[in-house]
């Protein structure tokens, strides 16, 4: 099976990097979104993301799986290639890799081939339908979705009115800045989950949960992290315009914790973007993951919000 061809060759920034000591999450999407430019440029499509381009690649959703973590310094590598291909719309595959040839990171998006100023879908030309059955791969199952669904969403439920009823926890708010959009105006592709990175310990608060300790022994240091994300990009906000970043908890296992993020424009309700995530607790000394005691396990699952979802 082929695994692509090479769309994205970089590194990891110290600045790029968290609390956790690893590449943040926002980063991870920022190298996939400049893949995707060049996934573009290989389907005959080269001025797709430029200022002058009458035609480009809107994601409309995608699904990311986090499989091996990257540090200040790493050197990273990514292919891409078309999984399928409707009249106006394909599936790709994003595969960011370590030096060893190991997976770090995957990416399957939803695009769309539109008009760039204003979003209309068109179908496909010749020659990018010619260039797509040489870029064929499939999924492979570590990109495959694990823990999240990923059927068709017939009707999203993330609304400003709805994050009110449901008492959804406020964890961001701001106004769009002309520096987080791209050349178009629109909001950047990794700027809704990089707000979620910025606000989400609001959500969790100053801790993370824990494993259960035996008497006397040291509680080790915890952070957290996303093994799996689906995104749901509803619209795109630009300079100017308000948003909301409102969260809630989905259910809750020993091992792994379900949120949804929603961002949404309190002035008009219409929502921007929603996101369902897989996270987990991880031990920061012995970087693994690890179960939370029964008591963080009762807590999160008391805090489930009945009919949240995408």
């Amino acid at each position: 099976m082929s695994e692509g061809a090479e769309v994205w060759s970089g590194g990891v920034n110290t600045w790029e990097c968290d609390e956790m000591g690893h590449l943040n999450v926002r980063f991870w999407v920022a190298k996939a979104f400049e893949g995707l430019g060049g996934l573009a440029r290989l389907l005959g499509m080269p001025r797709a993301f430029a200022a002058d381009g009458e035609a480009t690649l809107v994601v409309r959703e995608s699904h990311m799986r986090f499989l091996k973590e990257a540090h200040a310094g790493a050197a990273l590598t990514m292919t891409g290639g078309v999984v399928e291909m409707g009249e106006t719309e394909a599936r790709i595959l994003l595969v960011i890799r370590h030096p060893t040839g190991a997976p770090a990171a995957t990416f399957q998006m939803v695009v769309a081939h539109a008009t760039s100023r204003d979003l209309r879908p068109f179908p496909w030309p010749a020659r990018v339908r010619a260039a797509a059955g040489a870029l064929k791969i499939e999924v492979p199952g570590f990109a495959a979705a694990r823990s999240i669904d990923l059927s068709p969403v017939a009707e999203p439920t993330a609304s400003f009115p709805r994050a009110e009823e449901l008492g959804l926890q406020r964890i961001g708010m701001g106004t769009v800045q002309v520096q987080e959009c791209d050349v178009f105006g629109r909001l950047r592709g990794e700027m809704f989950i990089g707000r979620v990175s910025d606000g989400v310990a609001r959500l969790f608060g100053d801790k993370r949960p824990g494993p259960a300790l035996a008497e006397g022994e040291k509680a080790p240091r915890v952070g957290g992290a996303v093994l799996e994300y689906r995104v749901l990009h509803l619209g795109w906000p630009r300079p100017g315009d308000h948003v909301e970043l409102r969260s809630g908890f989905g259910g809750a296992e020993t091992r792994t914790r379900r949120v949804f993020h929603w961002m949404v424009d309190p002035v008009s309700g219409r929502p921007w973007a929603s996101a369902e995530a897989v996270v987990i607790s991880f031990d920061l000394d012995a970087r693994k993951v690890i179960d939370i005691s029964p008591e963080a396990l009762a807590e999160y699952q008391a805090q489930a919000i009945p009919g949240i979802g995408l």
